[in-house]
């Protein structure tokens, strides 16, 4: 189906590279008008380059369509609004937000400064809910709007060295799932993506550090599995933000090349049980043949030297 935007307003956060930049092409391929999102800094946040943005509305536009760039923070509540105001300003009205906006500050958590912490946070937790909360204004006006976040296994599952970056994108899908049930009844759905793909952010892990977690293995078989490119992820990103997806809301999608999987949300998988309150004696009797049996270790301890 050709124009599945026709005449729909989006803005891509993070879109000056990566996923980010072919979901905004993609999107602006099926006839939406794009707000390109990109201060144009580099991996850890830092630096400033306005022509990263401004080329990818080059590209927008050589190929017929429509675009605008804009260079403000993500990081901060004046930016997100803005940054939703840039839409309402050059095209007149918002119907979809993609934040894919992220930096990477990667750290052992016994290494890991303050500053560290709080640069990731506030590029994707605080990022996100600063363009989605002013973007929720208007959709609850208008009774209709395409939110689409960006997760990561590394929250969903874990990496090692990746505590601030793991704990925002475990943030961004509880938060997403929030969302879809405040803005649900305006006719507005949220869902996360937790995307894989050959990016700059992927190609800065140390190999030491990607050696460690390829050993370590993931929880989800396959899940977490690097595939693909970038562009791989337009495709489902831009079915979200149409028509055709109204009915998808509140979930959590993995999406690599040739793969989509819906991840199941948190749910029981054993229980034990005892009438009153547990004692600290009756669960060292009982754990271990319930909760305990086969529970999986993302890091033991290695053997001793002999």
């Amino acid at each position: 189906m050709p124009n599945l935007l026709q005449d729909k307003v989006a803005i891509v956060t993070g879109s000056g590279r990566g996923v980010g930049k072919g979901v905004a092409l993609q999107m602006a391929a099926e006839g939406a008008k794009v707000v390109v999102v990109d201060p144009g800094v580099n991996l850890d946040g830092s630096g400033f380059d306005q022509s990263i943005a401004e080329q990818v509305v080059g590209e927008i536009r050589e190929a017929g369509g429509e675009a605008v760039a804009c260079m403000e923070s993500v990081a901060t509540m004046e930016g997100g609004e803005q940054i939703v105001q840039t839409a309402i300003d050059n095209f007149g009205k918002l119907d979809v937000v993609v934040t894919c906006a992220g930096i990477l500050r990667d750290r052992m958590i016994f290494n890991m400064g303050e500053q560290e912490w709080d640069d990731v946070i506030a590029v994707h937790l605080k990022g996100t809910f600063s363009v989605v909360k002013h973007a929720c204004i208007l959709f609850r006006q208008q009774r209709s709007g395409r939110i689409i976040t960006f997760s990561s296994t590394s929250g969903l599952y874990g990496n090692s060295g990746q505590a601030n970056y793991g704990a925002a994108k475990d943030g961004i899908a509880g938060f997403t799932r929030v969302v879809a049930r405040d803005m649900g009844r305006y006719g507005v759905t949220a869902n996360s993506i937790a995307p894989s793909a050959s990016t700059r952010m992927i190609g800065s892990v140390p190999d030491e550090a990607r050696n460690l977690r390829a050993a370590r293995g993931m929880v989800g078989g396959n899940v977490g599995e690097l595939r693909g490119q970038p562009e791989d992820i337009a495709p489902f990103t831009t079915w979200l933000a149409s028509d055709e997806a109204a009915h998808v809301n509140g979930h959590v999608f993995y999406v690599t090349a040739g793969l989509v999987t819906l991840l199941n949300e948190p749910e029981p998988v054993r229980t034990m049980h005892t009438n009153g309150r547990w004692e600290v004696e009756d669960i060292i009797r009982v754990f271990p043949a319930t909760l305990g049996m086969e529970l999986h270790n993302p890091a033991p301890t290695p053997p001793p030297a002999v």
